[in-house]
């Protein structure tokens, strides 16, 4: 239908219009389901405009973006059409600045825009991991160089330079998808087996560096090949982890270059961003745009946001 954003803006340039696209992609054969009973007998009024259920027991009236990201919004959703093409397409995201300059809204309601649109990303998956997979882990967080004498004096006193850093552990399917898990500030290594068992099949292959979290997983999984970084070793044959360091390149330079500065409370959602991008690379912008606009059931409100 569309090929890029100019097309986009072209096509869809009425709210009817993009009630009726978000309808084609939320009810793709053609009849709407009732958010409240799921009953999926309802006719259109004002219009088309809205809904009404013809169960008996509910009748109640809905519009298209009930029961999405979108609902309870007074931004036209031409407005969010862009705003969701701009956050799938950009490699590296856009801030909530520069976004609501680009569609003409508030700060503080462009924030909250990429956060429930951070949801369609955020979705959960069944499927685990399988063939080679690599693990490894990044700290996100300020240089050390640049933090207050009295932190680095801390840091140096302990020996360590992710003091104050939130840990992010990154498992990758070699030719296949991206998971991000924050693992937070303190014993992140009680973490680390749990996560790698509910996202990784035992069928598959590990390969890790020397960090003594992976300890025995070879028990556990089809094979593990420990890289050991500290030996200067990154290479052994087909074993590697630069599949999953390189993504780890893109995830930092993309917070650092774009937000500057992102909350721990919320980091979890910027790195499903990126992982949705990354995992839905061979698609073309405007088709990871209709993939994300048949993903956008469920509401994220302002107050669950900012309670996290």
């Amino acid at each position: 239908m569309f090929k890029n954003l100019y097309e986009l803006i072209s096509k869809m340039p009425t709210e009817q219009a993009c009630r009726e696209y978000l309808a084609a992609q939320r009810w793709p054969d053609g009849k709407a389901v009732c958010p409240f009973c799921e009953c999926d007998k309802c006719y259109t009024i004002l219009g088309g405009k809205r809904y009404k259920c013809s169960n008996k027991d509910c009748k109640k009236q809905f519009s298209v973006t009930v029961g999405t990201v979108f609902e309870c919004s007074n931004i036209p959703l031409s407005k969010w059409f862009v705003a969701v093409y701009i956050i799938t397409g950009h490699k590296k995201g856009i801030s909530s600045h520069q976004l609501a300059r680009d569609i003409g809204v508030t700060q503080k309601s462009a924030w909250f825009m990429l956060h429930r649109i951070r949801e369609i990303t955020s979705r959960k998956v069944t499927e685990k991991l399988k063939g080679i997979v690599e693990i490894d882990e990044v700290y996100i967080g300020g240089k050390n160089a640049y933090k207050h004498k009295k932190v680095r004096d801390e840091i140096n006193k302990l020996g360590t330079g992710y003091m104050n850093k939130v840990g992010v552990m990154g498992l990758l399917e070699r030719d296949g998808e991206v998971r991000l898990k924050v693992i937070g500030l303190e014993n992140q290594g009680i973490y680390i087996k749990p996560i790698i068992r509910s996202n990784v099949s035992n069928k598959a292959f590990l390969v890790t560096d020397g960090f003594g979290g992976y300890k025995d997983l070879h028990k556990e999984f089809n094979g593990h090949e420990i890289i050991n970084h500290s030996q200067d070793e990154f290479v052994r044959g087909f074993y590697h982890t630069n599949s999953i360091e390189g993504f780890f390149s893109q995830l930092k330079r993309g917070l650092y270059g774009i937000y500057h500065s992102v909350s721990t409370k919320h980091l979890q959602s910027y790195c499903n961003e990126f992982a949705y991008r990354y995992n839905t690379r061979d698609l073309k912008d405007a088709e990871r745009f209709t993939l994300s606009l048949r993903n956008v059931s469920g509401r994220l409100s302002h107050k669950t946001l900012i309670a996290r």
